[in-house]
Parts: C-alpha cells; structure tokens; sequence
C-alpha cells in the first residue's frame, strides 16, 4: 500500500500562508518558508500596535488639551480638577477634538472649569 503523505491539504495550507504574505518584499513574499516567519512576526506587531496607537493616541490628546488650556492660563491638571468639580463629563477625544476645530466652545468649557477650581491667589509685588 502505498505511503499516505497528505499532500493536497499540506499544499493548500501553505498556498493560504504565502497569499497571506502577498505584498511583502522578496522572498517573504514567494516562499513558504520565510512567509511562515514574515506572517507570524506581523501578527505579533499588529497586536502589539494595536495598544501603542491606543497609548500614543491618549498622549496626543493630553498634549493638544494642555496646550489649549495654557493658552487660557490654566494648567491641564488644574482643567481636569475643575472639569469634575463642575460635573462635565467630557472625554479627552472629544476636548481635544474641541481644542482643535472650534476654540471659542472649548475656552467656555475653560472658563466654567476655572470658576470651580480655587487658584493660588499671586503675591502682590
């Protein structure tokens, strides 16, 4: 009888590995045996991305919203602490979003944060 060795299903299961690797370069994107680590490693940095652009997206709306609030002379933390004070439930995507496409909106929500936190009185000169 003659040897068993499964070859369509193996061909087939290699033919999908290189197509998944269609538009890489060279022979990553030919061979199976390098396609297989070319596959592999994207996945592992793709669900490794995916929580980066979370954190670095986070990082870009603090420093937007930091730099608006500056602006109107008051500091991020000092925004926030009056943002929970007077009750606005805002998220930092949509104030950055806000900082950036319509100022006038956003130095409201400043100032009505301003009212609710007590700042440190200047010292005459």
């Amino acid at each position: 009888m003659a040897r068993a060795t499964n070859g369509p299903a193996s061909r087939e299961r290699r033919r999908r590995v290189v197509d998944q690797a269609s538009g890489y370069r060279g022979r990553r994107s030919k061979l199976y045996r390098y396609a297989k680590d070319a596959i592999f490693k994207a996945k592992y940095w793709s669900y490794r991305d995916r929580k980066t652009r979370k954190r670095e997206f986070r990082n870009l709306w603090i420093a937007r919203i930091n730099a608006a609030t500056r602006s109107e002379g008051l500091t991020y933390s000092r925004f926030w602490e009056g943002l929970t004070k007077a009750g606005i439930a805002l998220d930092r995507k949509v104030l950055a979003d806000l900082a950036v496409r319509s100022p006038a909106q956003f130095s409201r929500i400043v100032s009505i944060a301003k009212e609710k936190v007590c700042l440190p009185a200047t010292p005459a000169a």
